[in-house]
């Protein structure tokens, strides 16, 4: 799923407007829109600060509104570099293989 349409889904489970939205984030409804429609030019792109007051006001899982928008929360960052082997191999699984391991690792 892509981010803008994310948080359009968010937004109207939380039954609120664009513009509702834009006022508890101290933003233009304009903004709002463009980011729900992904029609953002480069130096518009949400900050991580921006994604986390989102997520808060939206209630949402602040790690999947990074990710959908292409920023890597912190902690994720931070155990890539301490074991890129890790990822590196979890990435090459195909999701059979990942789902069975995701499963089996839930179990214990």
């Amino acid at each position: 799923m892509q981010f803008g349409k994310r948080v359009r889904q968010l937004r109207n489970q939380r039954q609120l407007t664009q513009r509702q939205l834009a006022k508890k984030l101290s933003v233009g409804d304009t903004y709002i829109s463009k980011v729900e429609n992904e029609n953002l030019h480069f130096g518009d792109f949400p900050s991580e600060k921006f994604i986390r007051k989102l997520a808060d006001v939206l209630d949402a899982d602040e790690d999947e509104l990074l990710l959908l928008a292409d920023k890597v929360p912190e902690a994720i960052r931070k155990r890539v570099r301490e074991r890129p082997d890790a990822f590196r191999t979890l990435a090459s699984l195909d999701d059979k293989t990942l789902d069975d391991l995701i499963l089996a690792i839930r179990k214990k």
